[in-house]
């Protein structure tokens, strides 16, 4: 990844967290529990109201991964 990917990348972040404020606070509270075999689940409603809704028990991997992006932020 390149400098000028990551800054567009930060750029998005700032747009997306002025659009939803609560949502950074979610994650700092929400952080101290998401640990291996914690289970995150996902639920998406479309306008016309159908719900998708799925998953997945978190790994070591995936932990490695969170903390490689909480690096880069």
């Amino acid at each position: 990844m390149n400098f000028q990917t990551l800054m567009q990348m930060k750029t998005l972040w700032q747009r997306f967290t002025n659009n939803h404020p609560k949502f950074p606070a979610f994650l700092r509270a929400v952080q101290p529990e998401v640990r291996e075999g914690s289970v995150l689940s996902i639920s998406v409603k479309n306008p016309e109201g159908k719900v998708i809704e799925s998953n997945l028990k978190v790994t070591a991997s995936d932990i490695e991964l969170i903390e490689a992006f909480k690096q880069m932020v």
